[in-house]
């Protein structure tokens, strides 16, 4: 798996939320591709990211619509927090905060709404991967275009990705599979912090 793989990986970003339950299973999908993507990043060059990195997206799907706003909140010396503050309109506001370590990309603490998660595990494979453009409202973007499948339930996800433009992960859109039917992800905004 190259460093692109993993990067595609963290673009899979299903966060929807209709109930508690849900909330839950959405965020703990989500989580096992930001893993598999900073696992494979740490491996290349450790994780290069700053604090005040920035990136917001609109999620929409048939039943809800809301924004994700990401952000690099602390450099710990070893490790980032990763913030994700989500409003979503039929769930309301989500707080997640994600404790990577720098070397390994592994994440060593997770809280969801300030309660600490297990962290899970991820299977995935790439199924198709070809460079691409795509346009979101922060603009039209070169990228590497992936679908992904999930090996444990057969469900299909998209990325379009480009970690030298778009701050973290490098995600600038996003369709997946759901309970709720199909879910998409684009970049608003983004802003690098000062390097």
């Amino acid at each position: 798996m190259s460093k692109v793989y993993g990067l595609i990986a963290a673009a899979l970003t299903a966060i929807v939320v209709a109930s508690p339950a849900r909330a839950n299973e959405q965020v703990m999908e989500y989580v096992k591709a930001l893993q598999n993507a900073t696992i494979v990043q740490a491996s290349y060059a450790g994780l290069d990211w700053r604090v005040n990195d920035k990136s917001s997206y609109k999620i929409s799907n048939v039943l809800l619509n809301g924004t994700s706003d990401n952000f690099v909140r602390e450099d710990t010396g070893t490790g980032y927090w990763l913030q994700q503050d989500m409003k979503l309109s039929m769930a309301g506001e989500q707080k997640m905060e994600i404790l990577l370590n720098k070397t390994t990309g592994q994440i060593e603490k997770l809280l969801v709404n300030g309660q600490e998660q297990k962290v899970p595990e991820s299977n995935v494979e790439v199924v198709e991967m070809k460079e691409d453009s795509v346009t979101v409202a922060a603009g039209t973007f070169k990228c590497i275009y992936a679908k992904i499948k999930n090996k444990d339930d057969g469900k299909i996800s998209q990325a379009w990705i480009n970690p030298k433009e778009v701050p973290m992960t490098g995600q600038i859109k996003a369709i997946a599979e759901s309970q709720l039917g199909q879910i998409t992800q684009e970049l608003t905004s983004f802003q690098f912090a000062p390097r």
